[in-house]
């Protein structure tokens, strides 16, 4: 059995999933209004691999969505993920934060374009949209919501991730909807990583770094 770890932490979710050969043996996540990685998620992979009952020298890879997605979020689970492959003497896989939750999307919605959106703070979301097929439509890129034109192009298409609410205050469109039920999740990417474990498509782990888009912009409470 080829089992792999999967670590999702672009988004407030904080999503820990072990798959054998691309299938889902068990997964622990939550969904909060704040960012808690640095607390929850080595807990989070401590229960997966209790609960499923394999030990963490059973593992073959570890993949991490890398990024785009919260700067500190994508920095928790990439160093996470780097840690456990150097302790483990085992390959880290990359998966691309919008194309992970598209993967949860295209099954549900066979015809329609998915267009997946990552909240990235202020009027501005980071984007891609892709065929049923997961092909890429429109490539990654962060967008300001007061101009939604560019996305005129792409109808019909079904919309979701943490960005989305930001998304249907702008659109009207009556051929496109909201899927307020899809978010980021580490099953999103049991399939893309199973695949690039059997080419062999592994990172490096020393200068790996997560695609943050755009740069960090530290917000500080007022006094």
């Amino acid at each position: 059995m080829n089992y792999i770890l999967h670590l999702e932490t672009s988004t407030k979710a904080c999503s820990v999933a072990l798959s054998s050969n691309g299938k889902l043996v068990a997964c622990k996540e939550s969904l909060t209004d704040v960012y808690a990685h640095s607390e929850s998620l080595t807990t989070y992979i401590q229960q997966v691999m209790k609960e499923s009952g394999i030990e963490m020298k059973q593992l073959k890879a570890v993949s991490v969505t890398s990024g785009p997605g919260s700067y500190t979020g994508l920095r928790i689970g990439v160093s996470t993920a780097k840690g456990l492959c150097y302790a483990l003497g085992i390959p880290m896989i990359a998966v691309d934060s919008l194309v992970s939750m598209a993967t949860l999307a295209k099954d549900k919605y066979p015809n329609r374009n998915l267009c997946a959106l990552i909240d990235a703070r202020r009027m501005e979301v980071f984007s891609a949209i892709y065929s049923p097929e997961l092909n890429v439509i429109k490539p990654i890129s962060a967008d300001v919501l007061e101009d939604v034109s560019v996305y005129a192009e792409y109808e019909p298409f079904v919309y979701f991730g943490d960005g989305a609410n930001k998304m249907e205050a702008h659109w009207n469109k009556r051929n496109c909807n909201i899927d307020t039920e899809i978010h980021a999740s580490a099953k999103g990417q049991m399939t893309i990583a199973y695949q690039k474990y059997l080419t062999a498509e592994f990172e490096n782990v020393a200068y790996f770094e997560p695609f943050y888009l755009k740069d960090f912009v530290s917000t500080q409470k007022k006094a």
